[in-house]
């Protein structure tokens, strides 16, 4: 079997050439992504093969004597022989390119984890806050309960005792990271992850703090009151800086993220800062005309229909829509009419409709149904 080939490049590749290779076809075929057994005997051969080119001496020996060089024979398996038996034990370092894989696949292996140092700036909180149609259009004022650490006034968030010192963390020694050996089919990796006694900090309190064990906050509810402006959005979103979690270290707390959630109207339908609503009127409402009124959310408004009016006619009421967030301008009010047909008629009416018809020239024909019916 051919290394070349088996990692797709030409025998006069650059070592820059086959490094690229095998990462992508390692990416393909590793275990924790691709699974399954033939794709795991895929990549122990890939990296076999790369184990080989990869490395100038080996590629050199290779390239000059193929399989029967020295070292490519005994009984191993693999190319021609290769004893690849010290393989599982290998350090893997391949100068910084292989390591983003393992980063991926094994959660940073290859790269110390990063010591905490200093304030840490708190969560940030995200709520819903429920709205009925009107609230959001002409804005409210809320008020809800949360649960969230606020920094301990004792210790004034540090987590030790006042006048106590901060002592080396024995777990890590010091140094902020817990040091992890994973072993997997191509040997062991050792990974770097942050220390959880000490937080990643290397210290840790000589004496903990009396009111917070220790922890530089404490948990508290609060009612805390929430502005909505006029006109909000659905699903928009209210962001108090500093509202959220306190900080670790006498770090900055996090924000609070109100979402808004607005019921929706069962006269009025919005859109943006528009309003939209269909009004019913009778045949000979169009046909005459007529000043009806229209219920806007600001209140009854009178709406004159001219003379001939069509059924799906627009109209706007400027300035009788959602106010604009923070500004003084508002949307449109859009009324859409639908001319009714009467479908029910008594004699008389008939008999008008009639005399109606034949006065415009038509020579109506009436059916059992309709308004001649």
């Amino acid at each position: 079997m051919d290394p070349y080939k088996t990692l797709g490049v030409e025998k006069s590749a650059t070592e820059d050439e086959i490094k690229k290779a095998y990462r992508k076809l390692a990416l393909k075929y590793h275990p924790d992504r691709a699974g399954g057994k033939q794709n795991e005997d895929k990549f122990k051969e890939i990296s076999k093969a790369y184990e080989i080119v990869g490395d100038k001496q080996k590629r050199a020996q290779y390239d000059q004597f193929g399989s029967a060089g020295p070292g490519f024979q005994g009984g191993g398996q693999g190319f021609g022989g290769f004893d690849f038996n010290n393989f599982q034990n290998v350090n893997f370092d391949f100068g910084g390119g292989f390591g983003d894989i393992f980063d991926t696949f094994f959660g940073g292996s290859g790269r110390q984890a990063k010591k905490r140092k200093g304030p840490i700036r708190g969560n940030d909180i995200e709520i819903v806050i429920h709205l009925t149609f009107e609230e959001a259009v002409f804005g409210t004022t809320k008020e809800t309960p949360i649960s969230h650490y606020e920094t301990c006034e004792h210790c004034k968030g540090m987590g030790n005792e006042p006048g106590s010192k901060m002592e080396t963390c024995p777990t890590c020694n010091g140094t902020g990271q817990h040091i992890r050996i994973q072993r997997t089919p191509l040997g062991s990796i050792q990974t770097a992850g942050i220390c959880e006694t000490c937080d990643g900090a290397g210290q840790i309190p000589e004496k903990k703090c009396r009111v917070c064990k220790g922890e530089g906050r404490q948990m508290k509810e609060e009612s805390i009151k929430i502005k909505i402006p006029a006109g909000i959005h659905d699903q928009a979103a209210i962001r108090l800086s500093g509202k959220g979690e306190a900080g670790l270290k006498g770090g900055p707390a996090g924000d609070l993220f109100a979402h808004i959630s607005v019921q929706p109207s069962k006269e009025f339908e919005r859109e943006g800062e528009n309003i939209r609503t269909t009004l019913h009127i009778h045949l000979l409402q169009a046909v005459l005309g007529d000043e009806v009124e229209v219920n806007t959310i600001h209140g009854p408004v009178q709406l004159k229909i001219p003379a001939g009016t069509e059924s799906d006619t627009l109209f706007k009421l400027k300035g009788h829509g959602v106010p604009k967030v923070n500004a003084t301008t508002r949307g449109d009010h859009f009324v859409k009419v639908i001319v009714d047909v009467p479908k029910n008629l008594g004699k008389k009416e008939r008999e008008l409709y009639k005399e109606l018809a034949k006065e415009a020239g038509l020579d109506i024909k009436p059916q059992n149904k309709g308004i001649f019916g």
